[in-house]
């Protein structure tokens, strides 16, 4: 895979407040994450809100996921008035941020009516999408060339959910590609990388800097 575009990511946080009170007496307090749990339920929706498929990504479609779940409290008896989760959303191009960032508005309205409780939004990342390279930029059919010629296999140009340094090139108007050989095991326990990918990889960076014209 040569990497030619990237999605949008927005990362956003919840915190759920409502009001602290005993197992035993739900009525007398508002269940934070009762009403945290019903939002990320509904926020599933947004895979129907925002449905555009390109084959260029793997996966094809953007993705909104819940990621980190914090401790409320930490007995059982005690109904938690806080709860703070977050999501991870990787955005095709083709879809807009903000409108993403209002779709999520409006079920946390509709949470914060039902449940009466408070909801606090921040999003620790937010990047919009850069320009993607052209597929038969010179730079991908060159690596096209390179990896074949070294490693003896077939590599084509793809879009990632994942976010690289390539972004800042390319909203500067430079038609980046980004590749290199992995053993797939990014954020797995004891990751690694092999020696010898990192030589055939130099072979390959060497093969494009001597192309007539590089």
């Amino acid at each position: 895979m040569i990497e030619v575009a990237e999605k949008s990511i927005a990362w956003i946080r919840f915190r759920v407040v409502g009001r602290q009170t005993h197992g035993s007496t739900p009525e007398e307090g508002i269940n934070a994450h009762k009403a945290g749990a019903h939002l990320i339920v509904m926020l599933e929706g947004l895979y129907e809100d925002f449905p555009a498929r390109d084959d260029l990504f793997d996966p094809p479609t953007s993705t909104f996921e819940p990621t980190l779940k914090k401790a409320n409290v930490s007995n059982i008896n005690t109904i938690p008035g806080e709860d703070v989760f977050a999501f991870d959303c990787r955005v095709l191009p083709d879809h807009d941020l903000d409108e993403v960032r209002s779709k999520v508005e409006a079920y946390v309205r509709e949470v914060r009516s039902v449940f009466g409780v408070e909801v606090e939004i921040e999003t620790p990342m937010w990047q919009r999408a850069a320009p993607p390279t052209p597929p038969d930029a010179p730079i991908v059919n060159a690596l096209e060339e390179a990896v074949g010629a070294v490693y003896g296999v077939a590599a084509r140009p793809m879009g990632i959910g994942g976010g690289t340094v390539a972004a800042f090139f390319r909203q500067a108007g430079l038609p980046a590609a980004v590749w290199s050989r992995m053993e797939d095991q990014a954020h797995q326990p004891d990751e690694y990388c092999l020696l010898s990918n990192m030589v055939g990889d130099a072979r390959v960076m060497a093969r494009l800097f001597l192309r007539e014209g590089a």
